[in-house]
């Protein structure tokens, strides 16, 4: 891994910058820039994805440029439970997300842009405001943007499930990738609310003060939604690549003891609290969870897997069947120290890594594969008869929507 860039100032970025009404953002940022060669700036910046594919931006631009009638996807869904930056980004920042998407919808020569968000959560209603203004000040000509409220399953956020969703179907993954068949059959660029606003600082700014953050493999800042046993909860921007414990230090530090820190999601992984000294260059959806030492991982764990295994599209054997059998196992090991359920886990972690129809199953094995290593102690414990005392649950878990919600 290439060694902290040298420059930057510490400074914030994308959190600098927050302004709901378009002339305060003008006046913060600027007009919007004419950028004749977007991809090949976003390239020299080397941003990548910040959804939790850590997927280069730029590639994603070239995929689509240049095909038949494209789309633009804004996913501003944010499944993740403990995640709260693209929120933040969109109640604070809107036009600077906004501003990215249109510059990139013009660079691959689209002329509409959907934001998609979560249904009941207020966002729809707070965009189509801020459209609104942008329309009546003329800014952003030649590209229509709308909102849609998507379905609230964790796997309607997932790329192939939105531009379906988009187009008219439901929101649920497909096998066709979004730059082949997309939104209605179009190609089709779908990328999360903060690599947007990181290509609207990139298209002002130029890739070599992009740069000036991060590393020279990752470079940039990115946005850190810490909580947990941390004194103060909430949303940070920090370079790529600090240390875990540069994390926790900025939110306050720990108020108490750890056993382990969650770095990415429901579909990231757990480290030791040791770990956490080295440096974070792939951080998923940026979501960061100090897990206080009175809690039980195995716990966790077992409420995590069974909320996730409740949110499959029921499309494929390995969300369907094999993330149920996943949850129950952990459940036995938990609450009866099923030394056999034991056994099946580890072999059900091993088949069905890599064999679903989207990343959804993978997510869950490797978050749960991660816990069984950090909380070592723990899984000995109940597999021994000796169940952890009781505790606060500490990961949020939302309500998983009833059939009757639908996927539409």
């Amino acid at each position: 891994m290439s060694v902290p860039q040298y420059g930057y100032d510490g400074r914030p970025r994308l959190l600098t910058h927050q302004a709901v009404r378009l002339a305060d953002h003008v006046r913060a940022v600027g007009p919007l820039p004419v950028v004749p060669q977007l991809a090949d700036m976003v390239a020299a910046a080397g941003l990548r994805g910040r959804g939790g594919a850590w997927f280069p931006t730029a590639r994603k631009l070239t995929s689509v440029a240049g095909k038949d009638n494209p789309y633009v996807i804004v996913n501003g869904m944010e499944s993740e439970p403990a995640a709260g930056k693209d929120k933040l980004l969109l109640r604070r920042a809107p036009h600077l997300v906004l501003d990215g998407a249109e510059l990139a919808a013009r660079e691959i020569g689209a002329d509409t842009v959907t934001v998609a968000v979560h249904r009941g959560n207020g966002l729809a209603q707070h965009l189509t405001s801020v459209i609104a203004e942008r329309v009546i000040a003329g800014w952003g000509t030649g590209v229509q943007v709308d909102v849609v409220e998507a379905p609230r399953w964790y796997v309607s956020s997932e790329s192939t499930a939105l531009a379906n969703f988009v187009g008219g179907g439901e929101g649920k993954p497909r096998s066709v990738p979004t730059r082949e068949s997309g939104v209605d059959g179009r190609p089709t660029l779908v990328s999360n609310v903060e690599t947007f606003a990181q290509v609207a600082l990139i298209a002002r700014h130029g890739p070599n003060w992009f740069r000036l953050a991060g590393t020279g493999d990752a470079p940039g800042t990115a946005l850190f939604t810490v909580s947990g046993a941390v004194r103060h909860v909430g949303v940070y921007e920090l370079p790529v690549g600090v240390t875990g414990e540069t994390v926790l230090r900025v939110a306050g530090g720990l108020r108490e003891p750890i056993s382990g820190v969650l770095i990415g999601g429901y579909g990231g992984a757990w480290l030791t609290p040791e770990e956490m000294r080295r440096p974070v260059t792939e951080i998923g959806a940026g979501v960061v969870v100090a897990l206080p030492s009175r809690a039980c991982g195995l716990l966790e764990t077992t409420r995590v897997a069974t909320w996730m295994a409740g949110q499959t599209a029921k499309q494929c054997g390995p969300c369907f069947k094999g993330l149920p059998s996943i949850a129950d196992d952990i459940r036995k090991i938990t609450v009866d120290g099923d030394r056999q359920a034991y056994e099946r886990l580890r072999f059900r972690l091993g088949v069905i890594n890599g064999r679903g129809g989207c990343a959804h199953p993978d997510g869950v094995v490797k978050f749960v594969a991660t816990a069984f290593k950090v909380f070592n102690q723990d899984v000995r414990r109940h597999l021994s008869g000796h169940h952890c005392p009781p505790a606060p649950q500490v990961l949020p878990l939302p309500t998983v929507p009833s059939e009757s919600e639908g996927w539409r």
